[in-house]
């Protein structure tokens, strides 16, 4: 077992996707709790955000292996280290499920399971370095209740629970984990949410990507160290399966 990281080492966290919605929240959310952040979007929304708060940033997309593998390398050249990664995405095809085309399905699979996969291959090496870690990926509540929605969302988000799984299996012993954020109904700003829109759910309202990104963080950190392998839903009790 590798010897774990000092407590008064600085923490550092990637954040892939990070230039808007649930992504741009943790960027703020861990800044603001003692993370030094390197954050990647195609935009350049997140390097902004990022660099705003003493962090750093790369352009690029979480479908390309040297966008990600330069994200990771900023981090470790700027840092010296990598300690949590948190993987999210844009948003693939909509639509009835037999009119999706091949190439939207293996465009989904590139934004929502092989993502994860990429990094993981280029990250696990600097999380074992580092004495262990933690890798959250923002998934959807649907990968337990699919709906017809956002089909090719919840078809390869389900296929990622399978490798969250088998990752925390195998890397578990090396003091990494792996967890899946399964998000509900999630604004910036929830008031502006119309009720018709939750009514389904016990609370009542949207979940903002504030309180998303402080779950994140919770599952990143020292307070989550003994879970891993899981899909943490965060739906506001919409989700009916138990």
């Amino acid at each position: 077992m590798p010897e774990p990281a000092s407590p008064a080492a600085e923490k550092v966290a990637i954040v892939v996707g990070g230039g808007s919605g649930i992504g741009a929240a943790c960027v703020r959310e861990f800044a603001g709790n003692g993370y030094r952040v390197v954050a990647m979007s195609p935009s350049g929304r997140a390097r902004t955000l990022a660099e705003s708060l003493g962090g750093a940033g790369v352009d690029g997309s979480n479908t390309s292996v040297d966008d990600l593998r330069a994200c990771v390398e900023l981090a470790v050249s700027r840092y010296g280290r990598v300690d949590a990664v948190v993987n999210s995405s844009g948003h693939a095809a909509r639509g009835p499920v037999l009119e999706i085309t091949d190439e939207q399905w293996a465009e989904g699979a590139d934004l929502y399971l092989m993502n994860v996969v990429r990094m993981a291959r280029v990250v696990t090496p600097h999380l074992i370095a580092s004495g262990g870690g933690a890798i959250v990926n923002i998934s959807t509540a649907g990968v337990f209740e699919p709906g017809p929605m956002f089909p090719v969302s919840v078809t390869m988000r389900a296929a990622l629970a399978s490798f969250t799984k088998l990752y925390a299996d195998e890397y578990g012993p090396r003091g990494i984990r792996m967890n899946n954020l399964l998000t509900g109904l999630t604004k910036d700003d929830p008031s502006v949410v119309p009720a018709e829109w939750t009514s389904g759910i016990p609370l009542r309202r949207a979940q903002s990507t504030a309180e998303a990104a402080r779950v994140v963080r919770f599952l990143a950190g020292a307070e989550s160290a003994y879970l891993t392998g899981q899909n943490i839903r965060v739906d506001g009790g919409e989700t009916r399966s138990v």
